[in-house]
């Protein structure tokens, strides 16, 4: 069955993007296995199913996210702003583009276009920060790691660190599989560089280690606003570049780049390969 798909980078997270009416109902979490598989499918952290909307909704478009693993997501800042790349693509008239996710309706503003780049100003809203709490990993000698959890509208943990030395994608495994987080967690890592920048790694939930993570950057610099270790706006360096936060007055506002790689189409027989 050919599945045709636009494949997209926002800030290093990759995507692929299809139209959910040319997707069959059945089987989407395989799919979506099959679909991401870096060895034996396209290769990517999420695909999206995505959906215009109709005359009378409040939204110009609805997006549904499947992670690398089959599982399902809420949302995704990094992801959303490539579904608005390729949406940009298709209505350059459109500067203003309302997605609704499964964490609700964000508002992306196009700031500037460059060929197949695109710069999104993205509502993230008002994440909620909780606690400090110390978790402890089982092992032959309990290791604790503490850290916040934060909702930015799918769950996030925070951990400071000293710097990447740091195990992080061990503990990132260990930490988004704990049994404080029956649903599991999108867990991240930061250190503050100065009062506007930070540095982080981000372990995903249903993807795993991600070169970046927009709600991954929300839940930190959150987590350092928490902390008082930062003031707005704040730079979060990740491996693929750079996502920056303002004071949105309601909340926080995402400004980051996507960028379109390609497009093609996947023969998928129904089955996932063992």
């Amino acid at each position: 069955m050919p599945i045709p798909f636009i494949k997209a980078s926002g800030a290093g997270n990759d995507f692929l993007l299809s139209w959910e009416a040319k997707v069959p109902r059945s089987g989407r979490a395989s799919l979506a296995r099959a679909i991401c598989d870096r060895n034996r499918g396209i290769g990517a952290d999420g695909w999206y199913l995505v959906e215009p909307g109709e005359a009378g909704d409040a939204w110009d478009a609805s997006v549904h996210l499947f992670n690398s693993d089959g599982s399902q997501a809420e949302l995704s800042g990094n992801g959303t702003r490539c579904a608005a790349a390729w949406l940009a693509s298709l209505w350059p008239e459109r500067r203003e583009l309302r997605i609704r996710t499964g964490a609700g309706i964000r508002t992306l503003v196009l700031r500037e276009g460059n060929g197949k780049e695109y710069k999104f100003s993205m509502t993230m809203g008002k994440p909620e920060v909780f606690p400090e709490e110390e978790l402890a990993i089982p092992a032959s000698a309990p290791i604790r790691v503490t850290g916040r959890r934060i909702d930015v509208g799918n769950p996030q943990f925070a951990v400071r660190v000293d710097g990447f030395a740091y195990p992080w994608k061990e503990r990132g495994a260990q930490l988004e599989a704990h049994s404080a987080f029956p649903h599991r967690s999108n867990i991240s890592f930061y250190h503050a560089l100065d009062r506007h920048r930070v540095e982080a790694r981000f372990f995903e939930r249903g993807a795993g280690a991600t070169l970046s993570s927009g709600t991954g950057a929300t839940g930190v610099v959150a987590a350092a606003l928490a902390e008082g270790l930062v003031n707005l706006p704040v730079t979060v360096e990740t491996e693929a570049g750079e996502l920056v936060f303002h004071d949105e007055g309601e909340g926080l506002l995402l400004d980051g780049w996507a960028h379109l790689i390609g497009e093609g189409i996947f023969y998928w027989n129904g089955e996932e390969a063992e």
